[in-house]
């Protein structure tokens, strides 16, 4: 079911769709859930808050980007229920507090995101999703968020100088540029007075930051979900621990809904940056008074 939404790496990705080697990995976690007559639990660690770029969203809420996003997740989950009767329950972990001051969103931006994204849950028709942050994590509790992510480095992150040798290995090269070049994106906005090397280098350098405690909260949900099935709005390649899925189409493999904006084109929905819309002459439509999703000329809003 997850196959045509698949974020693989390299230009061909897996050689057979399905692919044996990839359902191989998945089986066993799948399989204890089945055994044991249990929804099959997925978790996503996704939906951190909006891009502080204002080329690239449409504010700090989430907004239709999100909605098809986790519209397609709660689809998901009934489909699976329609060929095992226990159905499938995927825990979206937002990640914003993980590294929010590294990326340039403020908490409380990310709470309102939060906020915003239960609201948005609530709501569905299958109930099939849950939400997990840092601020559920109940040895966390009355630390403050700065102190969340220092104790969550302390107990879980790899020190900084060996991350940086194994990408400088070659190790997980992709993602450290992709992490870069958001981060130099999300900070080149109309008030950035700086160079673009300066920009470049202090993005090099939050990015070491992102995928340290990016792979240090991937070890707390671990460790909180053991036998959960990972998913990942990061590419992967064939036969990896994570599936990597697409949430919305779009033509970039590694855009998301935090990242982008929807835009309506003939039937469907797409997701691209907010200036590339504007310069395709896409009209903003509002949805519940607030700047929703974009629509290209002659099309209907959805």
């Amino acid at each position: 079911m997850l196959t045509g939404q698949r974020r693989s790496t390299g230009p061909d990705g897996c050689p057979l769709l399905p692919c044996p080697t990839c359902l191989d990995t998945q089986a066993t976690r799948v399989e204890r859930f089945v055994a044991a007559g249990l929804p099959i639990r997925f978790v996503l660690p996704a939906f951190p808050g909006k891009s502080p770029n204002s080329a690239k969203v449409l504010g700090t809420l989430p907004d239709t980007a999100e909605r098809l996003a986790l519209e397609f997740l709660d689809g998901l989950t009934a489909r699976v229920r329609e060929v095992y009767a226990p159905g499938a329950r995927i825990v979206i972990c937002s990640d914003g507090r993980v590294f929010g001051d590294a990326v340039g969103i403020p908490d409380p931006h990310i709470t309102a995101y939060q906020r915003e994204l239960h609201s948005m849950i609530e709501a569905l028709p299958h109930r099939g999703l849950g939400l997990f942050n840092l601020d559920d994590v109940p040895e966390l509790a009355g630390t403050d968020h700065r102190g969340m992510r220092e104790i969550l480095t302390e107990r879980y992150a790899e020190p900084l100088e060996r991350l940086r040798k194994r990408i400088r290995a070659g190790e997980e090269v992709a993602l450290y540029r992709a992490v870069t070049r958001f981060l130099f994106e999300d900070g080149n906005t109309p008030d950035y007075t700086g160079s673009r090397a300066a920009l470049q280098r202090d993005a090099r350098a939050r990015a070491y930051v992102v995928l340290q405690r990016s792979k240090a909260w991937g070890d707390l949900l671990a460790e909180r979900f053991p036998d959960a099935v990972r998913l990942s709005i990061h590419p992967q390649p064939c036969g990896a621990e994570k599936l990597g899925i697409h949430l919305v189409d779009t033509a970039d493999n590694w855009l998301t809904p935090w990242h982008g904006v929807a835009l309506a084109h003939g039937e469907r929905f797409v997701l691209v940056k907010r200036a590339e819309a504007e310069a395709l002459g896409a009209r903003l439509v509002h949805v519940d008074g607030r700047p929703g999703y974009f629509a290209l000329p002659g099309v209907v809003a959805a």
